[in-house]
C-alpha cells in the first residue's frame, strides 16, 4: 500500500499544512505533539535527519495518539522498514528511487515520494504513487511551474505536497491551486524552536498557519 488512503489524504487535505521538522531529542517529541496540536496542526513529518526521530515517532504514537505522524526524508529500504516497524502513519522521500517505493508498497507503508519533473511524475504513476511531494518548491519555480507541470496530469487525479520555500508568506497561494493536497511547513517549528523547548512559538505558528488554510479553504 504505497498509496495513501482516502481517510489518509482527506486528513491531510482538512489540516492542509504537515509541519516538517528535524529533532534532535527523543523526549521532545511529545510535548512537541502537544504544541502542535494547541496550535491546531494534527499532521507531523519527522524527518530522518537526526537519529531521534524513529524513537520520537514511537513516542508520540503511545502518547499523542491523536497526532498522525510520519517520517520523512526516507533513502532506503532499510529506512522504509524501520520506519513502517515504528508504525509511522505514512513515509516521505526528497526523491523517487524505485526500490523505495517498492519496499513501501511490500510493507504497506502510505508513501510520497518527491518529484520536481514531467519524467518523475511519470515514473511515480507507473509505481502507482497519487500524492507526490514536489520538492523543491519555490527553487524549481514555485506554484507557476508546479500548475504548468502537473497540467498535462490533471485527469490522474494528482495531488501534490510542495515543500521548500514554502512559508507563511506565500501559503495561501499554494493552497488556491487544485493540485494541492497541502504544503509541508518546515517555519511552524524550527529546529532550534525545538531545541530550546520554544513551545508557545511552535503553538503560534501552527495557529498562524491553520488561520491561513481556513481563509484560503474557507
Amino acid at each position: 500500500m504505497s498509496a495513501l488512503s482516502n481517510e489518509l489524504k482527506e486528513q491531510i487535505r482538512q489540516c492542509g499544512v504537515i509541519a516538517v521538522l528535524v529533532i534532535d531529542r527523543v523526549e521532545d517529541g511529545v510535548p512537541l505533539a502537544h504544541a502542535l496540536l494547541d496550535g491546531g496542526v494534527n499532521v507531523m513529518e519527522l524527518t530522518l535527519r537526526t537519529p531521534a526521530a524513529v524513537g520520537a515517532l514511537k513516542a508520540i504514537k503511545a502518547q499523542v495518539p491523536e497526532m498522525t505522524a510520519g517520517i520523512g526524508t526516507i533513502l532506503t529500504p532499510d529506512q522504509v522498514r524501520e520506519v513502517s516497524e515504528a508504525g509511522a502513519a505514512f513515509g516521505v522521500a526528497p526523491g523517487l528511487n524505485p526500490r523505495v517505493v517498492k519496499t513501501a508498497n511490500e510493507c504497506g507503508l502510505a508513501f510520497s515520494p518527491g518529484v520536481a519533473t514531467p519524467s518523475e511524475i511519470e515514473m511515480a504513476v507507473e509505481m502507482d504513487c497519487k500524492v507526490l511531494k514536489f520538492f523543491p518548491a519555490e527553487p524549481m519555480g514555485g506554484l507557476k511551474y508546479l500548475d504548468a507541470v502537473a497540467a498535462p496530469y490533471a485527469h490522474l487525479g494528482l495531488q501534490f505536497m510542495p515543500l521548500g520555500g514554502v512559508n507563511a508568506q506565500n501559503l495561501e497561494s499554494y493552497l488556491g491551486s487544485k493540485h494541492v493536497l497541502a504544503i509541508g511547513g518546515s517555519w511552524i517549528a524550527k529546529r532550534d524552536a525545538i531545541a530550546d523547548h520554544d513551545w508557545a512559538s511552535i503553538t503560534r505558528n501552527a495557529r498562524e498557519a491553520v488561520d491561513i488554510v481556513k481563509n484560503a479553504r474557507g
